[in-house]
């Protein structure tokens, strides 16, 4: 079964997630790897959003961490002070999954400005939450495509702290957990090499030469001593995450007239008929 880059890193991704963890996610492709674990190998994973939902359980991929998605399907909904004080500082999440527009060899993640922070070419999102996640959750895996842009030498600014320059950087920042441990991409998989803390390939997905990941990088990379080559995904992943991916596709857009029309016709309606004119 054919199958594109996309699909072959989210279902990789979501292997490395086990039943017993509680995971924080990040919207987008994070969030469409760890639901796809949850619709498969994982059906137990508790999946936490900054929100405060926990074990919430999206029949759709949430548009942020706002979409009502998410409480409706969520086990309970907490205070945004009370997951950040209690279940994140408090050691209680497992693995935090995150993306970002920029990383490093030691795993260091960019939201925040592209290009001199004072007078940047680009200003991104922001960390939102991501700065925390990186420093309190157990471990972290990280999920982007793979392009000189993104995986550059050195960051232009650090958002979510990875292992700074190399070893020991985490402790000396008072940082007790184990920081980013693998990347998923759309060619490879890298590892933190515990020597130096610098990522390096360990497996290499279906048709990638290695030139390719070195073009695609913004630093000599490294490859293990022995590197895999990553299983293709099953039948069972794909259907799977082709029925999120549809059903997630249909959802939004049935969203996207009703929206239109009640911001059209916002000021028409008498407040008694509001909730008459469009749900959801």
């Amino acid at each position: 079964m054919q199958y594109n880059s996309t699909e072959l890193m989210t279902v990789v991704a979501s292997r490395i997630l086990k039943n017993s963890d509680v995971c924080f996610v990040g919207i987008g492709l994070p969030s469409a790897a760890c639901n796809l674990a949850r619709l498969t190998h994982a059906p137990d994973i508790t999946l936490i959003y900054e929100s405060g939902t926990i074990q919430t359980k999206p029949d759709v991929l949430p548009l942020s961490i706002g979409d009502g998605e998410l409480c409706e399907t969520a086990l309970t909904t907490v205070s945004v002070p009370e997951m950040f004080s209690y279940w994140l500082q408090g050691g209680r999440i497992t693995v935090g999954f995150l993306g970002g527009a920029q990383i490093d060899k030691f795993g260091n993640i960019n939201t925040t400005v592209v290009g001199d922070y004072h007078k940047p070419k680009v200003r991104l999102p922001g960390g939102g939450g991501a700065p925390e996640i990186a420093a309190f959750c157990h471990t972290i895996y990280v999920i982007m495509k793979q392009s000189p842009r993104a995986f550059v030498d050195k960051v232009d600014f650090i958002t979510s702290f990875g292992h700074g320059d190399g070893p020991g950087q985490r402790k000396a920042m008072g940082l007790n957990t184990s920081g980013p441990s693998k990347i998923i991409t759309d060619l490879c998989i890298m590892e933190t090499e515990e020597a130096t803390g610098e990522f390096i390939v360990t497996s290499i997905h279906p048709g990638v030469a290695r030139e390719t990941i070195q073009e695609n990088t913004g630093w000599k990379i490294r490859f293990a001593g022995e590197v895999a080559t990553t299983d293709a995904p099953t039948l069972q992943e794909l259907e799977a995450l082709r029925v999120l991916n549809e059903k997630t596709k249909m959802a939004h857009q049935a969203k996207i007239p009703c929206r239109k029309f009640l911001f059209a016709r916002l000021s028409a309606v008498p407040s008694d008929a509001m909730g008459g004119v469009c749900q959801g």
